[in-house]
C-alpha cells in the first residue's frame, strides 16, 4: 500500500471534544457540515484505502460504505440509557461478514484516543462465537498461547463473560479451556494517542495490524478455519 496524504487531522479530534461539551441537537445542527467534512469524509477515505486489504483477508467482508455495514452511528439510542445525550463522541470503521456474527476488524476514533484491532461480541446461544470459537478455544488452547506469544507485547487483550447476570471483563488472553466455556466477547487491540491517526501512512499501519489479528477472527468465528 503506497503512503498517502494524512486522512485525519486535529480538527477531527477537536470536533469530538466539542461535541462532548455540547451534546445536543441544536449544536449538531449548527455543525452538521463540519461533521461531514472532518468526520464522515475522512472515514470514507479510510474505507476506500483499507477495503482492498480487508477483502484480500476475507472476500466475504462487506464494503458497501453504509452506516451499520461499515460505519457506526453517531446517533445514540437513548430510550433505555441513563445518559440521555443524543450523540456518540466517537466513530468506528469496521469490516465484517453480512450475517453480523463474524469477528470485526475495526478502527475507532474518539476525542482522546485511536484504537484498532479485532473484536467479536455474541449475545445469542447460536452465534458463530458459540458454535465455533468456544469449541476451538477448549480444544486448541495451544493456538491461543501461540498468538499471545506472537502479539502479547504489542496488543491489549480482554474478554467478557456473564457473571451473576452481568457482563464481567477479564483483562487477559483467554488462554485456558475453561475461559472459552463462558466467553461472550473478545477484543484484541492497540490504543494510541490521536497523533497516530494524523500521520501519513496511517492506513498502512492499520492494514498491517489487520493482517496480524485476522487469524484471531477466523479462529473465533469462521467455519473454514483450520489449525
Amino acid at each position: 500500500m503506497a503512503t498517502s496524504e494524512p486522512i485525519f487531522s486535529k480538527e477531527t479530534f477537536r470536533f469530538f471534544r466539542e461535541l462532548g461539551r455540547n451534546n445536543h441537537k441544536p449544536w449538531m445542527d449548527e455543525n452538521r457540515e463540519r461533521y461531514r467534512a472532518v468526520i464522515v469524509e475522512p472515514f470514507r477515505v479510510l474505507l476506500d484505502r483499507l477495503a482492498p486489504v480487508a477483502l484480500k483477508l476475507n472476500p466475504g467482508f462487506v464494503v458497501s460504505g453504509r452506516v451499520g455495514d461499515n460505519f457506526s452511528r453517531i446517533n445514540r439510542d437513548i430510550r433505555f440509557a441513563r445518559d440521555k445525550s443524543p450523540y456518540r463522541t466517537q466513530m468506528y470503521l469496521f469490516f465484517a461478514e453480512p450475517d453480523d456474527q463474524s469477528g470485526q476488524l475495526y478502527v475507532g476514533v474518539s476525542a482522546e484516543t485511536v484504537t484498532y484491532g479485532f473484536r467479536v461480541y455474541s449475545e445469542g446461544r447460536t452465534s458463530r462465537l458459540v458454535e465455533f470459537g468456544r469449541v476451538r478455544g477448549r480444544e486448541h488452547p495451544e493456538f491461543i498461547e501461540r498468538q499471545q506469544r506472537r502479539l502479547g507485547k504489542k496488543f491489549e487483550s480482554y474478554w467478557y463473560a456473564t457473571e451473576k447476570g452481568e457482563w464481567a471483563q477479564h483483562k487477559t488472553w483467554p488462554s485456558k479451556p475453561e475461559d472459552w466455556k463462558k466467553l461472550k466477547a473478545w477484543v484484541v487491540r492497540r490504543k494510541l494517542a490521536p497523533a497516530a491517526a494524523t500521520r501519513r501512512g496511517f492506513e498502512t499501519e492499520v492494514a498491517g495490524i489487520f493482517r496480524e489479528v485476522y487469524p484471531l477472527s477466523a479462529f473465533a468465528t469462521s467455519p473454514r478455519w483450520k489449525l
